[in-house]
């Protein structure tokens, strides 16, 4: 029997992406609910694909008769830029932690599979050179760094959910995504600093003709993941094969991409000066260094370095990342810029 998946935040980066891969791929019947549908063009009109406007803080009702009627649930909804863990950070704990406590218990009581969005940013400023799901320290910050707030409330979560899964039977996956990146990441026309992730954000810079900020001179590394093979995780783990994917945690990222902050500012301003409309742009971009506390505040802590193991999902989804960063740069381009 055809599956039927609850995706709660259906037009977010994930959400989108993960819809258009199962209706492609799979016989699933997906129900979705966001307060946009400006990236679901692909999916309206599919006869397997159910979409609510609506927000889950106030939907309440639709939510939950929802997850009583489908097999497997994913709440993407959450709050994921970084600037807005210094400026607001109770709308990070009201929406990541406590909306999305009432979804977990919710499914706790009507028994449903939880497949959650974990993220990177639990481990903190883990001073291990590669991250493990099962071994390594999650380290945070002073509280006068509320940018911690989000890393925090996600780890929360994830321990909310391993101890239903202790004490209740509830069968659940994390996924923990390093800096997944693709094709309808963020709004890239967004002129506000930090309001949107890294590659959007120096996308739009150099659109714009701004300067290119990097936050403490750019030294931070990031593990960069192509969405695509993000997905290509998260239907492993929905499809369950031989339970494999039950009461686990999985980092999914790719340790080759590899690169610092500064290093993506420069291939970006190299490859975007290959694309003829934009080649003026690019070679007028200046790459400038800012202080944390100027770009965000005072409130601002980060991590030098995110390298995730990914053991757990070669040996147990059989998934492995393929996708080079020149790839996934120019994939990326090709969206916004064609």
């Amino acid at each position: 029997m055809a599956k039927k998946i609850l995706i709660l935040g259906v037009n977010g980066f994930i959400g989108n992406s993960l819809s258009e891969a199962l209706l492609r791929k799979t016989d699933a019947e997906i129900f979705g609910i966001d307060m946009n549908n400006d990236k679901l063009e692909n999916c309206l009109q599919h006869p397997k694909f159910h979409f609510t406007e609506g927000d889950i803080t106030i939907n309440k009702e639709w939510v939950e008769y929802h997850i009583k009627r489908c097999d497997v649930l994913l709440p993407l909804v959450a709050i994921a830029t970084p600037a807005t863990y210094v400026t607001h950070p109770l709308s990070i704990f009201e929406l990541d932690f406590e909306a999305n406590l009432d979804i977990i218990k919710k499914a706790v009581k009507y028994k449903r599979r939880v497949i959650f969005p974990s993220t990177s940013e639990v481990y903190g400023m883990c001073p291990e050179p590669e991250f493990n799901e099962e071994t390594s320290a999650l380290v945070t910050g002073p509280i006068n760094k509320p940018r911690w707030i989000y890393s925090t409330s996600k780890q929360l979560m994830d321990r909310v959910i391993f101890a239903y899964g202790m004490q209740h039977d509830f069968q659940y996956s994390l996924f923990r995504p390093f800096n997944w990146v693709g094709p309808k990441l963020d709004d890239i026309l967004n002129p506000k600093a930090g309001g949107s992730r890294v590659l959007t954000q120096f996308i739009g810079n150099i659109l714009r003709g701004e300067d290119i900020k990097l936050v403490d001179g750019g030294e931070q590394r990031r593990c960069f993941t192509y969405i695509d093979d993000g997905v290509d995780a998260l239907l492993r783990i929905i499809e369950n094969k031989d339970g494999n994917a039950n009461q686990r945690i999985f980092n999914v990222g790719n340790p080759k991409n590899d690169y610092s902050i500064r290093e993506l500012a420069e291939m970006l301003v190299k490859i975007i000066k290959t694309y003829p409309k934009y080649a003026k742009q690019a070679e007028k971009t200046k790459i400038i260094n800012v202080s944390s506390a100027e770009y965000y505040g005072k409130g601002y802590q980060d991590v030098p370095s995110r390298v995730p193991s990914v053991e757990n999902a070669e040996k147990y989804l059989g998934w492995k990342p393929t996708t080079d960063m020149e790839t996934l740069l120019r994939n990326t381009l090709d969206f916004y810029l064609k």
